[in-house]
């Protein structure tokens, strides 16, 4: 197997080496002529020149297609700006490519969408998803360093978490299963065999939206912990995404650059981030002049306004308990003790984030009193019997816990100044999007 990769070019500065990789871009000089070509790992222009090059080669240049896989063999060298450059001693051709479809222009979103298993070759697609693939390995290293146990919730699930009204449905033999909408509710579970755990994996809604920041399909990290209250809950949230926002801009400076992403802006993100109450967010929208009604729930300007004011994410808590699910600790008052029973607030807290890209984390204390428990399934409508297993949690050892849940592709998009969620996970699932 070849051992260069164009990302680590410099350590092979003055040595002959073969990049396997496919066409970027061609163009002439004369009798000069120019290959970009990309290996996964990056773009590096070849430089052909006449005798320098086999005649073979040079002939071949002119044959080439956009996306032809090839292996380019030559001396890496510095070019006068200080990159890594080929230069081109022999070009052997492996498949030479059709016409491709997605050239160096614009191209309408409904075309890219349909040919999205090549879009994702283009450098912004491209960079767009290294930056994911970092903040998915920053996870379970953040998670790992402060000691949870990764924990599996099941994806074919019984009953609802949610909401019933979001739910994706499916035969499962003599009964009906749903498409898990969250894996908290599993999460509790092993917070309770484990202190406090995480759970990761795909969650799915079947929202009719057409927001850019909404899919049908995402993935989220859940931490839960045990012995934890609200306020545990924003300090290990906030730390969380300080950590992955400092890990990226440390590790994806040449994504970022490529994403055109202002360095500046991000590096700015430390805690401590801003909490406020509901209610004093309701004074801060009325006075920005996007004032809504109290217990209502935000939207997409309430959100862009509230990231306006603060310029970095900002943790809402005590939110009303009539728009939380079944599973919050209530309370009376803001700053006060939970209460046993149905209070005005839901220990709960959402972090926005800045720039209009909306709520990043939702989450909040679990509501531990079996009976209390209990009222709020019969009131939010549900099943009793399905939910046997998560009372037990409050029957045999209860104790206070909290958790939350960050949406992978949404902090993605925050992070990259992606203009919709669609790009910052491979296949996008929306609501009119299946294929491919």
């Amino acid at each position: 197997m070849n051992d260069f990769r164009i990302s680590n070019a410099s350590q092979f500065e003055g040595k002959i080496v073969t990049v396997q990789g496919w066409v970027y871009n061609m163009r002439s000089s004369g009798k000069i002529k120019f290959l970009m070509t990309r290996d996964g790992s990056g773009i590096m222009q070849g430089v052909l020149v006449k005798g320098e090059c086999s005649d073979e080669s040079f002939d071949l240049f002119e044959k080439l297609t956009q996306e032809s896989s090839v292996q380019v063999t030559g001396v890496v060298r510095k070019d006068p700006r200080g990159n890594f450059e080929l230069g081109v001693q022999k070009i052997d051709l492996i498949t030479m490519a059709d016409a491709y479809p997605i050239s160096l222009k614009d191209h309408g979103v409904e075309f890219l969408m349909e040919n999205r298993h090549l879009w994702i070759r283009s450098q912004k697609q491209w960079a767009t998803l290294r930056v994911r693939s970092e903040i998915i390995h920053t996870i379970h290293e953040f998670f790992h360093k402060e000691g949870f146990v990764h924990f599996d919730a099941p994806i074919l699930t019984p009953s609802s978490c949610e909401g019933t009204s979001t739910l994706f449905s499916t035969n499962y033999f003599d009964e009906k299963a749903f498409l898990t909408q969250s894996g908290q509710l599993y999460g509790e579970v092993g917070a309770m065999a484990f202190g406090k755990i995480y759970v990761f994996g795909p969650t799915f809604r079947a929202e009719k939206s057409k927001t850019r920041k909404h899919l049908t399909e995402f993935w989220m990290v859940e931490p839960e912990v045990a012995f934890a209250n609200l306020a545990d809950n924003m300090d290990l949230g906030e730390k969380f995404v300080e950590y992955v926002v400092g890990t990226v801009v440390e590790k994806c400076g040449k994504e970022l650059k490529i994403l055109e992403r202002d360095l500046k802006e991000l590096e700015t993100i430390r805690g401590p981030f801003p909490r406020i109450s509901y209610d004093e967010a309701i004074k801060i929208l009325e006075k920005r002049g996007v004032g809504i009604p109290w217990g209502e729930d935000f939207g997409a300007p309430h959100e862009t306004a509230l990231g306006e004011e603060f310029g970095k994410p900002v943790f809402v808590h005590h939110m009303p308990a009539e728009i939380k699910a079944f599973y919050f600790k209530q309370s009376d008052t803001v700053g006060g003790p939970g209460v046993t029973g149905n209070g005005k607030y839901a220990l709960g807290c959402d972090l926005i984030a800045p720039k209009g890209y909306g709520e990043i984390i939702g989450g909040g204390q679990r509501e531990e009193s079996v009976d209390a428990l209990k009222r709020r399934i019969a009131e939010h409508k549900l099943d009793e019997k399905d939910y046997s297993w998560y009372l037990d949690m409050r029957r045999f050892g209860s104790v206070p816990h909290s958790g939350f849940g960050l949406g992978v592709e949404r902090t993605v998009a925050w992070i990259t100044g992606a203009e919709h969620v669609r790009e910052t996970i491979p296949f996008p699932r929306m609501l009119n999007t299946l294929r491919p």
